[in-house]
């Protein structure tokens, strides 16, 4: 297992918010750096077992690899990357999951890869996309199993999505506004950050505050699963403890020693992520 996920946690430039000589920090150029995340090509041609799909998204149309389940199938589990990432970080996870008996579903977020898109917000289009895409799915229990971004995008999602059974969520953070100030440059002033969000809320049509997986947390009743590197500096281990602490159904967090935010996760951590998610696509609707 540890060579099959070491993309899992590579992010790419997440909110580097930019500055501009003697301090000034107008806000159109911090809020490009966080609107526009990179576009990181995606292979030409699917890895063996999957196959090229598109996916009605929230007035987008997402593009994807899906991979059917080997053996008895248990139900779906729909695979969301980082930012800068794409679907290409999804092999191992396939490999890994189909041979547990689940239908893999990896796409590109919007603004990400090939999948349409013009703005990156976090959680605020990208939930409902991914409310979108469970929906095509062939019916049974749905698993989500994210990474950053992708971890933060599943939790906002997961209470509005009913066939949703349980969410691995990896180094998410906790919202949108504390995480643009945690990584905003030292230069950057509190009136700085301020003007680049709404800013960025201007240009992209949403609400920064909206953006939050603690405050979804309390609405999700089913079993989460969080993974975090206790030695993150670029997302904290707090963002995850105040998703755990807000979150209202099962729940458990698991704090990495030696693991920072970039850092592959070990082949022990890995099989606590499988068991949890097998549990949780076995548990019937409603069940503890």
């Amino acid at each position: 297992m540890r060579s099959l996920h070491p993309a899992l946690l590579a992010l790419h430039g997440v909110l580097l918010l930019g500055a501009c000589d003697g301090g000034c920090v107008p806000g159109e150029w911090s809020s490009g750096a966080l609107l526009y995340p990179h576009r990181r090509p995606v292979p030409s041609s699917p890895p063996p077992g999957a196959r090229s799909i598109e996916l009605a998204g929230d007035g987008v149309t997402l593009r994807g690899w899906s991979y059917a389940a080997k053996g008895t199938r248990r139900g779906a589990l729909v695979y969301l990357h980082g930012v800068g990432d794409n679907r290409a970080s999804s092999t191992g996870v396939a490999t890994t999951f189909t041979r547990h008996g689940f239908d893999v579903l990896a796409y590109d977020s919007r603004a990400h890869g090939e999948s349409d898109g013009q703005y990156c917000t976090y959680g605020y289009h990208e939930r409902r996309d991914l409310r979108a895409v469970v929906s095509s799915l062939p019916e049974g229990p749905v698993i989500l199993l994210g990474s950053s971004l992708g971890a933060s995008v599943a939790l906002q999602a997961a209470p509005e999505i009913p066939r949703v059974r349980g969410v691995a969520a990896i180094a998410p953070f906790s919202d949108l506004r504390t995480i643009a100030e945690d990584r905003a440059p030292a230069v950057m002033g509190a009136a700085d950050i301020e003007a680049g969000l709404r800013h960025a809320e201007q240009t992209a049509g949403f609400d920064v505050d909206v953006v939050s997986a603690a405050r979804a947390a309390a609405r999700i009743t089913v079993p989460v699963l969080l993974v975090h590197g206790a030695d993150d500096t670029d997302t904290p281990p707090a963002h995850s403890r105040r998703i755990h602490a807000a979150l209202a159904g099962p729940k458990e967090l698991i704090l990495v020693r030696g693991v920072g935010h970039n850092q592959a996760l070990g082949a022990d951590i890995w099989r606590r992520i499988e068991r949890f998610i097998i549990r949780a696509a076995a548990r019937r609707g409603g069940e503890p």
